[in-house]
């Protein structure tokens, strides 16, 4: 099945929005007090948040890659 070209090339910017938005909102929770206890060691609220960020990210590395992928 082909994808037509419109399609792909929103799968493409889906993705990349993806892969631009999500670092950014990482790097704030790294920062974030309630990623940390007071001995420093990652909270629930961390990991719950780094597993989000790296789905969200897969996801859309592969959403672009299909995109570019059909336009190839």
């Amino acid at each position: 099945m082909e994808l037509p070209v419109a399609w792909s090339v929103v799968l493409l910017v889906a993705g990349a929005w993806s892969l631009l938005v999500w670092p950014q909102f990482g790097r704030r929770i790294v920062k974030d007090p309630r990623s940390r206890d007071a001995q420093g060691r990652p909270t629930r609220f961390l990991t719950v948040h780094v597993v989000l960020i790296s789905v969200s990210m897969l996801l859309g590395a592969a959403t672009a890659l299909v995109g570019v992928l059909a336009l190839v």
